[in-house]
C-alpha cells in the first residue's frame, strides 16, 4: 500500500476513554515518524510537538493521507461523510458501545504500527445519495423517513424514478433506506436483513407497517427510488440522514435515493470477516446486558 505520512486524528471526547486512547494513539503514530493533524479547537488538550493544528475540519482533511477516529460508530459516520468526497481512507478506534464500523479496540492500539509498515488493506463501502428539493446529501448508513412526536401513521409511496413504475405503498411508522453498511444498524432493529457491507445494493425496510405483507426489499445499487410521504393531519414528517441531519418533508415533496459514485474507504488491519465481527459484537453486548 502507499505510504501514509500524515494522519488526521478526530476524537469524540464525549466518549469514555476516548481522550486516553487518543493520547496513546498519537504517541504510537508519532514514534513511527507520522505527522499528526488536528483541529485547532483541541490545541489546549493536545500538546505533542508532532501535532499540526488546522483552523477548519475541511482544510485538515484535505491535507491528510488518512483519517483516524476515536469514538463510536457515529464518530466514524460523521468523518466518512466529510472524508469520502476527498478520497481519504478512515480507520476507527472504538470507544463507543458496539462499534460495528470501528476496526480496533483501545487494547489493540499497537496494531497502528502496521499503517507505517504499509501492512493494511483498503475496503470500499457504498454510500447513498439523497436528493431533496434539488439539493444532494450523502449518507453512509441510512436515510429514514419518520413522523413527528404524535402517534400517527405515515402514508409512504415508493416508485422507481423516471416513470419506471410504482413499487409499493406503506402505511407505517416510517421507512428506512439503507446501505449494506447500514443494514446492521436501525434497519436490522426494524427487521431488515443483514447484508455484507462490501456489497452494492439498497435495502428498504418499513418500520412497524400496518400491513400483513410488508417486507424489506433489496434493490440493485443502480436503482433510483422516488419516495413521497404524508399524514392525514398536520403531523410533521421528517427525513433523517445517518441519525444526524434532519430535513422537514412536505406532502408534495419527492425524495430521490440511489447509490453515490463516492465511496467510503476503510483501512483494514485484521483478517476477521464481517460475520465474525457481527457475532463477536452481539455476543459481547449480550454479556454486558
Amino acid at each position: 500500500m502507499s505510504r501514509v505520512r500524515s494522519i488526521a486524528v478526530m476524537p469524540n471526547l464525549t466518549k469514555k476513554d476516548a481522550y486516553e486512547a487518543s493520547l496513546q494513539a498519537i504517541r504510537i503514530l508519532s514514534d513511527t515518524g507520522m505527522q499528526i493533524l488536528m483541529e485547532c479547537s483541541l490545541s489546549r488538550l493536545y500538546t505533542d510537538e508532532h501535532i499540526v493544528f488546522f483552523g477548519s475540519e475541511f482544510t485538515m482533511l484535505k491535507s491528510c493521507d488518512m483519517v483516524l477516529t476515536i469514538g463510536g460508530d457515529g464518530t466514524i459516520i460523521h468523518a466518512a461523510r466529510e472524508a469520502a468526497p476527498l478520497d481519504k481512507p478512515l480507520l476507527g478506534i472504538n470507544t463507543g458501545r458496539l462499534g460495528f464500523v470501528a476496526e480496533i479496540e483501545p487494547n489493540e492500539l499497537d496494531m497502528l504500527k502496521r499503517i507505517a509498515e504499509g501492512n493494511y488493506a483498503i475496503e470500499k463501502r457504498m454510500m447513498l445519495k439523497v436528493t431533496h428539493k434539488n439539493r444532494e446529501y450523502y449518507a453512509m448508513n441510512d436515510a429514514v423517513i419518520s413522523r413527528g412526536s404524535l402517534s400517527r401513521l405515515i402514508d409512504i409511496d415508493v416508485s422507481l424514478a423516471e416513470d419506471k413504475g410504482h413499487i409499493c405503498s406503506y402505511r407505517a411508522d416510517g421507512l428506512i433506506v439503507s446501505t449494506p453498511t447500514g443494514s446492521s444498524a436501525y434497519s436490522l432493529a426494524a427487521g431488515g436483513p443483514v447484508v455484507e457491507p462490501t456489497m452494492k445494493c439498497i435495502v428498504m425496510t418499513p418500520v412497524c407497517s400496518h400491513s400483513l405483507f410488508a417486507r424489506p426489499v433489496i434493490f440493485s445499487h443502480k436503482s433510483q427510488l422516488a419516495v413521497s410521504a404524508s399524514c392525514d393531519d398536520n403531523t410533521q414528517v421528517y427525513l433523517t440522514l445517518d441519525g444526524a441531519k434532519t430535513l422537514t418533508i412536505a406532502h408534495s415533496d419527492v425524495i430521490y435515493m440511489t447509490s453515490s459514485k463516492t465511496e467510503t474507504k476503510f483501512i483494514k488491519l485484521k483478517d476477521k470477516t464481517f460475520y465474525k465481527v457481527l457475532n463477536d459484537k452481539f455476543t459481547e453486548k449480550g454479556r454486558q446486558e
